[in-house]
């Protein structure tokens, strides 16, 4: 199985297209304030992760201390059985 070349599986020709369609539905005054605000976004959206991601490793943390402080079931084995009478 061959990898796709380029970003996403985007061919680079494909994503000149992409970026001209782009420029002619926003045009050249609108296109830095389209990318500063999708830059704000992804900062936004990887802060939100990384939140995420602590929040969730702190739960796993108290989950795991709350089970080491539980004292363990102890669980009886069969009693052995002395020798039989007569044997």
């Amino acid at each position: 199985m061959t990898m796709p070349i380029g970003l996403f599986g985007v061919m680079p020709s494909e994503l000149l297209i992409i970026l001209l369609i782009i420029m002619v539905l926003f045009g050249g005054k609108k296109l830095p304030d389209l990318a500063r605000s999708l830059g704000r976004s992804l900062g936004e959206f990887k802060k939100g992760k990384e939140e995420g991601e602590q929040l969730a490793s702190e739960k796993v943390k108290e989950v795991i201390d709350e089970i080491k402080k539980e004292e363990p079931v102890k669980i009886e084995g069969p009693k052995a059985e002395g020798p039989k009478p007569g044997a």
